[in-house]
């Protein structure tokens, strides 16, 4: 093995988890799972960090020593975006502050819609904003299949100021014609 390979086998590749304030034990309990530790192992990433916010679920710390990735976890930060700025993948919550936090920050994303919530607006964004290519949206029990079938090299940035997915979320939330 040549020197230049000795660095990248070190190199921390981070998957940040994030349900912001909410409580969204159904994300955190998903990420846990053997199959998906796994799943992110096998896709090249060594670290699972979670921000489990005012979650009962307390996920399983690991050092990684096992064929998965090493895990950590901690409720709340006021470094959120130091966390994301060093994550190579995001798994997110629907909330429209971190998704668009993280796309301006140019990194892969999963929003993982919380199926408990009554209001629909984030579920609503996070699909336009997948059906546009910018990132990918899931539910708990289907981020192990987002994860194995992600094409990171198809996701396209998200422009800054592009405000058209919004926009067009609150024209059909006041009930105006979908013009598209």
């Amino acid at each position: 093995m040549g020197d230049g390979e000795a660095t990248v086998d070190q190199k921390k590749r981070i998957v940040f988890v994030t349900v912001g304030t909410t409580l969204f034990d159904a994300l955190v309990r998903a990420v846990d799972t053997r199959e998906v530790k796994q799943e992110l192992f096998r896709r090249g990433y060594t670290h699972l960090l979670i921000q489990m916010g005012r979650g009962s679920y307390t996920p399983t710390k690991s050092e990684g020593e096992d064929g998965s990735v090493a895990v950590d976890y901690f409720t709340f930060s006021s470094s959120i975006a130091d966390h994301l700025r060093s994550a190579s993948l995001v798994i997110s919550h629907a909330g429209s502050g971190s998704i668009f936090e993280t796309l301006r920050l140019h990194k892969p994303l999963i929003v993982v819609v919380n199926e408990d919530l009554m209001d629909n607006h984030q579920t609503e964004l996070a699909e336009e904003l997948a059906e546009r290519k910018h990132l990918y949206c899931a539910r708990p029990q289907t981020i192990h299949h987002t994860i194995a079938d992600m094409d990171l090299e198809s996701l396209l940035p998200y422009p800054a100021g592009d405000a058209t997915p919004v926009a067009k979320l609150i024209n059909r939330f006041l009930g105006f014609p979908d013009d598209g």
